[in-house]
Order: C-alpha cells, then sequence, then structure tokens
C-alpha cells in the first residue's frame, strides 16, 4: 500500500509539473519544505530517490526537462576532490534558472587555481549562485567558515537584470553589473578580502582589466578558456557600438582560434556558417591599500556617485599609487567632514607647517617649530617676495634662480652704492651669477650686493663647507642671504641628507639667513608646487608672513593638503617622541649691519591692518577677511575631488578661456575677442600686484577710490606705486561719481583707476550699467587706465531695479578715442560660485602694450591643472542654466541676503550707522553711538579703562569680544568699520552676541 500511495503521489506530482515552468516550481518549493521538516524528510528523501531512478538514463532526464520542466543532473568532481571525497554533486534544474555549463565550470576551475588558505576558515559570499553547486562546492573542498549563496531573486537569475544600466561607464561594453558588484563588494570586503570574478571577453581583455584596476584592485587572471558564442544570442547590438565608437569587441573564429576579430567580423562569419568563440576569464581581485581605497568608495557613495566613473587609481607604478591614494582619501575625508574650508593664516596652514616641521625633526634632526616656516605658492614666488621686502640696491641671484624674475630688474645697471637716502621707486639690480660657492663668494667679495639668493651646486652639497662659506662671507659684508635647497630636499622615508640640513642640525640658523625650499618632487602633479621658507629670526618670519598676505593672500589650501598628505604618511608610522632633542651649538651672534628692512617699507607693514594673527584653538570671531564660510555647495566638492581622481586629463579639459569668454559676456558684456587676453594666475590679488607694477612701470599714478579693499590699497603702497584717493561719500554709497572723477583725473598724468564692481568691496553698493559706462567715458576722455574688479562680484541679494552691465557698445565706441585708454577685467570665482577653498584669478586686458609690460613682471605662480579642471567643470555647469549649482548658488545668495537683514538691524539697535548694501558679503558701518565713551577691559594683572574713537574701536571689540572686524584705516572711509558676513551659522550668530555684548560693555 506504500508504495502505491508513493506512485500515486509521484503522478499528482508530475502532473502538476507538467502544466508550466511556475507550478513545476511549486511543486519543488513542496518538496523542499517537506525535506526541512523532522516529520516529513524521511518519506520526501525516499520520493526523491524513486524520482531519480524514474528519470535515470541520459534520454528519460532530457525528456523530462522538456515535459515535466525540471531535470536532475549530476555534476561530477572527481578531479577536484573535496576533503570528504565527495564525488559528485546532484543538481535540481528548472528553466528560470541558469543551467550549470561552461561559464560556471569555468568559474569554479578559476577558484580552483587559487590556494586552500583562500577559502578555508573564511567567510565566502557567492554572487548570482544560480543552483548554488558552486557555493556547496567550495564548502565541501576548503571548509570556509561560512557560505553564502546570493542571487537576485527567488527563482535565481533575472537577465533583465544583466542587460539594465547600472549607472557606470562600463554599462556601454555590458559590464555594468559588474562593476555595480564591484563597488558594492569594495564596501563590505574585509581589508585582505579577494573578490573573484567570472567575466565574458567579449568587451576586451583589456577593458576587464580595467575595470577593476580603476577602482583600486590588483588584478590576477588565474584561468582563462574559450567558450562558443551562444546561436541564438544577437550580437547585432556589438556591431551596433564599434559602429558608433573607436571601441572592438573580441570574437575568435571556432575554440582554436587565436587572432581575436570584431564584432562586425564575427557577426558576418557566423551569419556566413561559422562559429565564433569568446574567452571566459577568471579574475581574481584584492584591494591596493584597502583602507584608504574604501574611504574614497563611501566618499563617492554620500552624494557623488556621478563622478566615480572619473576616478582612476591604476597606476603602473607603485610609488605612485602609494602617494595618490592616500592622498584622494585623505581629501575624501576632508570633503565628506568639513562643510567649508577653515581660515588659515597667510603664513600657511599650522598644520602643514607643523608637519613640515615635525619633518625635519624627525628625518634630519633639524629642531624648527610651525613658526620658523612661512609657506608660499611656489619657489619663485618666495624669492621675489623677498627681495620686494628688502627692496636690496643689489641682489646677486645665482643663473637658475633668476630666469622668472622681473625682466627690469635682470637688465638694469645700475649696481653703484649711493650714500643718499634710497628712493622707494628706484628699481632692483639683479645680478646673475654661476651656482658654484668659490665663485659665487668671489662675486659677492667684489660687488658685496645686499642680498644673496642662490642653489648649492651637487657636488657640493653633501658636505657643510659651501653653506658655512657663504654664511660666513654673507655675515662679513652684512648680506642677507636666502639659500635654496629644492633640488636636495626628498620626500621619503629613506631621504638622503644635504649639507645645509647637516648644519642646520647641529648650529642655529643665523639671522642673516633663511633656507627656501620649493616643493616639487612629487610622483603625481610634476607642476604642483607650494614652497617654503625657514627662517629662525622672529622679525623675518613676521615680515614675511605680512608680504605673503599683501601679494599672494594665501595660498592654495587644497596644495597644502596635498603636500601635508605626503608628510603625514612619512610621520605617521614613526614612534611620538623617540628620538632625543638635538644638541646644537649656542646661537652665533647676528651679522653687522646687515641689509635690513627700509624704513619705508616697515612703515607701509605697520600701517597695513592685515589679518589678526591667530593661535591654536582659538576662540576669535572672523568678520575681517575675504573669505566665504558657507558651506561648500556639493557641485564644487565633486568638481575638486573629481581634478584629483582623474588622470590623463586631455588639454580641452582644462580649457578654461571659452568658459570665462562666456561668464564674462553674459554678466557684465565685456568683449573677449582675439584683441584680449586672459591672464591666470592663483588668486586675483597676485594679479592686481602684477598690474600695480605695470603702473609703477609707467610711471602711472594709481587711482582708489575712498573706500576700497584695505589689502589692495597697502599692496599699492607696499609696491611703491604712486597713489591718489578720489573723494566718495556716503550718499552714494562711497562709489565714485562723474564729477569726483573728472576733477581728480585733470589734474593728472598718465593715471591708472581701481574700480571695485558691479558690487563694491567692503561697501556692498552696486554700479549700474549707467554708472559704469559714464565713468569708462570720462577714463577714455583722458587716457586712463582701467582696471574692474569683478572678483567680488557675483551675490547680489538687494538689488533689484539695478540693470546689470554690458559694456560692449561703451568700449567699442571709446576703443578709439585715445591711444592709452585701457580697460583691464580681473576675477575669479570665489563669489560666483562660492567655492571656497578655490584658488583661481584672471585678468583680461583688451591692450597689447599693456600685456606686454604685464607679462615682463614674470613669476606669476599659475593655477595647478586640477585647478583649472575644477573651474572649466563648474563654469560648463553653470552655464547649463540648470541643475544644482545654480540652484546651491541661489539658496546661498538668499541666505546672505538674509544675513545682511540681521546683522543691519542688530548693528542699528547696537548705536552704528549701517551704509545700505546690495550685495557682496560685508558692509560698513559707523561706530556714532560710541566715539568719546570709555570702556573697562579686564586683563590678567589689571583694568583698562580706553576711551573709544575711530582708531581704537577695532582692537577693543577684539581685546573685549573677540570680534574681528576691519577699522577705518582698513576701509579707506574716516570712521566707518566693515563687518563681513559668510559665516558659519553658529559664528554669524556669536558676532551678533559680540556685537551686543559691546554695547552693553560700553554702556556699563
Amino acid at each position: 500500500m506504500a508504495g502505491a500511495s508513493v506512485c500515486e503521489s509521484m503522478e499528482e506530482f508530475l502532473k502538476q509539473c507538467e502544466r508550466s515552468g511556475d507550478s513545476a516550481y511549486s511543486a519543488l518549493r513542496s518538496l523542499l519544505e517537506r525535506l526541512e521538516d523532522p516529520s516529513t524528510r524521511i518519506n520526501a528523501r525516499i520520493f526523491l530517490s524513486d524520482l531519480q531512478k524514474r528519470f535515470a538514463s541520459d534520454g528519460a532526464s532530457q525528456s523530462c526537462l522538456q515535459t515535466h520542466h525540471f531535470q536532475i543532473q549530476d555534476i561530477y568532481l572527481d578531479q577536484y576532490e573535496g576533503f570528504q571525497k565527495r564525488k559528485k554533486l546532484k543538481m535540481m534544474v528548472i528553466p528560470s534558472i541558469f543551467v550549470p555549463e561552461d561559464w560556471s565550470f569555468t568559474f569554479y576551475e578559476g577558484l580552483n587555481r587559487h590556494p586552500d588558505s583562500t577559502f578555508t576558515e573564511k567567510t565566502v559570499a557567492e554572487l548570482g549562485c544560480g543552483y548554488g553547486w558552486i557555493s556547496i562546492a567550495v564548502a565541501e573542498k576548503w571548509l570556509p567558515l561560512k557560505v553564502y549563496g546570493l542571487d537576485i531573486n527567488p527563482r535565481a537569475h533575472s537577465l533583465s537584470n544583466y542587460c539594465a544600466l547600472q549607472g557606470f561607464v562600463e554599462d556601454q561594453f555590458g559590464l555594468g553589473l559588474i562593476a555595480r558588484a564591484v563597488e558594492e563588494g569594495i564596501s563590505v570586503i574585509k581589508p585582505l578580502g579577494i573578490m573573484i570574478f567570472n567575466i565574458g571577453g567579449r568587451p576586451g581583455q583589456a577593458v576587464c582589466k580595467r575595470l577593476f584596476e580603476r577602482r583600486g584592485l590588483c588584478v590576477n587572471k588565474p584561468w582563462q578558456t574559450k567558450v562558443i558564442q551562444a546561436a541564438d544570442t544577437d550580437i547585432s547590438a556589438l556591431v551596433e557600438i564599434e559602429k558608433n565608437s573607436p571601441h572592438r569587441f573580441e570574437f575568435f573564429m571556432g575554440l582554436g582560434g587565436d587572432q581575436p576579430i570584431c564584432a562586425r567580423t564575427a557577426w558576418a562569419y557566423a551569419k556566413a556558417g561559422g562559429r565564433i568563440s569568446h574567452a571566459l576569464s577568471v579574475y581574481s581581485c584584492q584591494l591596493r591599500q584597502p583602507n584608504q581605497v574604501k574611504k574614497i568608495f563611501e566618499f563617492l557613495r554620500n552624494g557623488f556617485k556621478d563622478i566615480s566613473s572619473s576616478l582612476d587609481l591604476s597606476f603602473e607604478d607603485d610609488s605612485v599609487a602609494d602617494e595618490k591614494i592616500p592622498f584622494l582619501a585623505h581629501l575624501a575625508n576632508v570633503l565628506k567632514d568639513i562643510s567649508f574650508f577653515p581660515y588659515e593664516s597667510p603664513a600657511g596652514s599650522r598644520r602643514f607647517r607643523s608637519l613640515i616641521a615635525g619633518f625635519m625633526k624627525t628625518y634630519h634632526h633639524v629642531p624648527i617649530t610651525a613658526d620658523n616656516v612661512v609657506v608660499f605658492p611656489s619657489r619663485i614666488v618666495a624669492i621675489e617676495s623677498a627681495l620686494r621686502l628688502l627692496s636690496p640696491r643689489l641682489a646677486i641671484v645665482d643663473e637658475q634662480l633668476s630666469r622668472h624674475l622681473p625682466r627690469q630688474w635682470l637688465t638694469s645697471l645700475n649696481i653703484e652704492r649711493t650714500k643718499t637716502v634710497r628712493n622707494v621707486e628706484e628699481e632692483i639690480t639683479v645680478i646673475e651669477a654661476p651656482r658654484q660657492s668659490d665663485l659665487m663668494v668671489e662675486m659677492i667679495k667684489k660687488l658685496k650686493p645686499e642680498v644673496v639668493i642662490t642653489g648649492i651646486a651637487q657636488f657640493e652639497s653633501v658636505t657643510t663647507s659651501a653653506f658655512e662659506l657663504l654664511l660666513d662671507i654673507t655675515k662679513e659684508i652684512g648680506c642677507r642671504l636666502f639659500l635654496d635647497m629644492s633640488e636636495h630636499f626628498e620626500l621619503s622615508s629613506l631621504p638622503t641628507s644635504n649639507g645645509v640640513l647637516k648644519y642646520l642640525a647641529g648650529t642655529p640658523l643665523p639671522s642673516h639667513a633663511a633656507i627656501v625650499c620649493g616643493l616639487l618632487k612629487n610622483k603625481v602633479y610634476s607642476d604642483l608646487e607650494v614652497a617654503f621658507v625657514i627662517t629662525e629670526e622672529e622679525t623675518m618670519f613676521k615680515t614675511l608672513c605680512k608680504t605673503v598676505e599683501l601679494l599672494q593672500g594665501t595660498t592654495a589650501i587644497v596644495s597644502q593638503y596635498y603636500y601635508g598628505c605626503l608628510f603625514h604618511e612619512l610621520l605617521s608610522f614613526q614612534l611620538a617622541d623617540r628620538h632625543p632633542p638635538a644638541q646644537r651649538n649656542p646661537k652665533q651672534t647676528r651679522a653687522s649691519k646687515v641689509n635690513d628692512f627700509s624704513s619705508y617699507t616697515i612703515s607701509v607693514l605697520d600701517q597695513a591692518e592685515l589679518a589678526i594673527d591667530e593661535r591654536e584653538n582659538s576662540t576669535l570671531v572672523r568678520m575681517d577677511i575675504d573669505q566665504s564660510f558657507l558651506p561648500i555647495i556639493t557641485p564644487v566638492k565633486a568638481a575638486i575631488f573629481e581634478s584629483f581622481a582623474r588622470q590623463n586629463i586631455t588639454e580641452p579639459e582644462i580649457d578654461v578661456a571659452r568658459g570665462l569668454r562666456q561668464l564674462i559676456s553674459s554678466n557684465y558684456g565685456f568683449p573677449s575677442d582675439s584683441n584680449t587676453e586672459f591672464i591666470f594666475a592663483d588668486c586675483p590679488v597676485a594679479l592686481f600686484c602684477k598690474w600695480v607694477l605695470c603702473c609703477v612701470h609707467e610711471g602711472g599714478t594709481l587711482c582708489f577710490p575712498t573706500g576700497t579693499s584695505g589689502n589692495y590699497v597697502s599692496a599699492a603702497k607696499f609696491l611703491n606705486a604712486e597713489i591718489v584717493n578720489i573723494p566718495t561719500n556716503s550718499e552714494v554709497g562711497f562709489k565714485l561719481t562723474e564729477q569726483t572723477l573728472t576733477d581728480v583725473l585733470k589734474t593728472l598724468n598718465k593715471p591708472w583707476i581701481y574700480v571695485s564692481g558691479p558690487i563694491v568691496n567692503p561697501t556692498g553698493s552696486v554700479y549700474s550699467n549707467k554708472e559704469i559706462n559714464i565713468l569708462l567715458s570720462i577714463c577714455a576722455k583722458f587716457g586712463a587706465r582701467v582696471m574692474l574688479d569683478t572678483s567680488f562680484s557675483g551675490v547680489e541679494f538687494n538689488s533689484k531695479g539695478v540693470d546689470s552691465w554690458n559694456l560692449r557698445a561703451t568700449l567699442e565706441k571709446l576703443s578709439s578715442t585715445n591711444p592709452t585708454f585701457c580697460v583691464s577685467l580681473l576675477g575669479g570665482l570665489f563669489f560666483n560660485m562660492l567655492g571656497s577653498g578655490l584658488k583661481f584669478g584672471f585678468l583680461l586686458i583688451n591692450q597689447q602694450s599693456v600685456v606686454d609690460i604685464f607679462r615682463s613682471f614674470a613669476g606669476l605662480s599659475k593655477p595647478h591643472n586640477t585647478i583649472k579642471y575644477t573651474v572649466k567643470k563648474l563654469l560648463d555647469l553653470q552655464e547649463q542654466k540648470t541643475g544644482d549649482l545654480l540652484n546651491d548658488v541661489a539658496e546661498q545668495t538668499e541666505l546672505l541676503g538674509s544675513r545682511y537683514k540681521q546683522l543691519k538691524q542688530t548693528l542699528e539697535c547696537c548705536g552704528w550707522d549701517v551704509l545700505e548694501a546690495q550685495g557682496g558679503v560685508s558692509v560698513v558701518a559707523k561706530p556714532s553711538a560710541y566715539l568719546g565713551k570709555t570702556i573697562k577691559i579686564n586683563n590678567s594683572s589689571c583694568t583698562q579703562e580706553i576711551k573709544l574713537n575711530n582708531s581704537n574701536i577695532r582692537e577693543v571689540m577684539l581685546k573685549s569680544c573677540g570680534l574681528c572686524i576691519n577699522g577705518a584705516s582698513w576701509t579707506g572711509i574716516p570712521g566707518y568699520c566693515r563687518f563681513t558676513f559668510g559665516l558659519t551659522d553658529s559664528d554669524f550668530q556669536r558676532a551678533l552676541d559680540c556685537i551686543t555684548k559691546f554695547k552693553s560693555l560700553v554702556s556699563n
């Protein structure tokens, strides 16, 4: 009776399976449930045994598949015996699951090429496991800790998922699903884990390999075979891809063919009755620098997936990978963790300077600190800045360092010393000398210069002799020495020392000497430069800091991050304080009668209201600097990261000129045809300073409207420009008017006019199109050279009714009125994109004679290709007039408008007279209610009572409330201070609290 019951049950089971594949799946599912239930398991096993016997022959098995929609199949593992000596696996096949065939067999063969340790006692996951026979076989053979067989639906597979676009560049090759699996695998795999992939080779072996390598995986191919292309697979889609792209797919003629043929040839051959095949490869992949690569992909997953196609972590040179991957991970962490780039001292990021000092101390036993290091954008900028600071009548510079100095210095013959007081307008004379110590010493003895700047020849760099010789002779004649050690400085865990560092390890650097070092020897970006100057004289350190602030602003923070990452990598593995303190000889006596700073230079630096020196962990609120601390918008972060993630960037991808021409034309109507020329630099202030030098060179008079950036005015004074202030008044928002400009220009010969607009920094006023065109007409009448500084524009929040600039018609009309009339347009993307941390400036000049003068002042620190790539990306996004960029900029512009109203209300409630602003990130206000009143400030030792006036209001607010603002000496407007409001939410609130607190302190 039991046998009849089983037979009857068998017939019912087969009838159910016969109906359809879905019915077969349901019947088999019920059978599986009975197998899992202990109470029915024995009968279920008997049933399965009888079912197998019923279809034991190959013919019966194949007939069962056709009739009943399932098949029982044996997979033999004789040659791959597991630990339990299992010979074969029995598999239940249904049509909706891929039948085990060449693909899965090849994959299993590839797994067998791995050592046992790859799987034994490891956690293994198989993606796309189908029936799961490979997962079972792996468990049988290697006894892993756990095995997970995973597939994307209960029936094991759906071809639609394979064909669907996954949003990866590899989609075009049909590898999108693999790319997705790789990136998701990176997030979950253990650092030392292995990912093994089975891939058809139709896209080509190079494409398949690159899929892994560009994602930071080291690739090994343990096994490859060929399989016949399925006859029912149409490859015409691949033919179409080849037709529209340079890519060629890879097929073979039969299984024995060894020469690849393209899809078009394969299609034609198959149509003619030939058999075509393709490679089937097993790739074994392991993460290179796993922790860093994981950080990179974590960053990309969090809102930056669109730029993952630009990521390229494939490197032929391991040393390049060891440098770039940690930096990308560091940059990803920075961009993920910060909402804005923090304020950094003009001397350079304190962290970066501390890392330089740490490297010197750890590797070369030179005990300096961050306060002995000043950072510059480049070596040549550091050298030129030092010369302008010291303004020597005669300087000797070695011939390898002089090539980028101003042409005027290199052609002057004024080498005679005079007993008269030096005129600040007199030029520096630079004499070129060979880089060899004995020849240099002889030159110094004869010419007796005031400054010497030189490197040391390679053959003299090993010992301290040449350096000591130069120190002695320059000290003897009272000459400043700047020694360049760039060529002998190595960023390595095994750096070779040099004579300069050997000397500094044992002896303090004399007060008349400083060390210059340009960082260029990185493995990845050969033209990404940062330089630093080492000085152990406090006065020199402070004056160099002020000089770099006036002439450069600051050094690009991302460049400091890059080299900071390299220094950190070289220091991070070492134990702290393991080395004993360096023992140095007593400090040498100061050189007598050393060439010191001129009284004029000291006067300019002392009078310049520069950034307040901020100590570490300071709680100051900064309303005194031209930097936005608003959140960096996502498109800017994405563009910055992508610029460093890319490799082999092409020239068109960094050509920013076209986008800038479009921006300038649409925003200002400024003509930028073939008669105009772009000049690019790290920042607008560097371009402004070169423009000032052009004015000085021509013997011009530089005219500033009252109410101009204090830093710009101080920089012009530092550069010895003859300056005239054009009166302005509050009734017109401290803007130039037709009458005041005319009254000044008619008294001058060779006038050069600086105008900040459309938004005026610092007042926030806006020049209308009519106003600026009238001013340009007056300038043309007097043949003035004009700079329109747009670098503070782009954020208008209160300018309704003010028409935007359209200068084209006016400039074309005025170009022929006076041959000396020239207009230069200065700008950056600081406000247009609210890209805090981006250092980029451009100058558009519309007269060739001015271009020629400008280019004679070499030494501009040019923006690196990564910056130009970033800028072009943002310009392209802006030109599209859609998407996140414009929305984000609009939101932040609205926020600034709201901030302005809050700040204005608070200031007015606290007794300040506030000038109406229409845009920008700053306002000016007059402390009318406070003048003449007294305030008590409690110091640690005593209480100080101070009477308030226009000259001390800034200092008193700083001491009493910790609020940094710009005073009247900075704004140039008697009595008016400046407040910037592009702060973080918390700092803006603290600023408002400080303003209120100051009122209460004065009232009490």
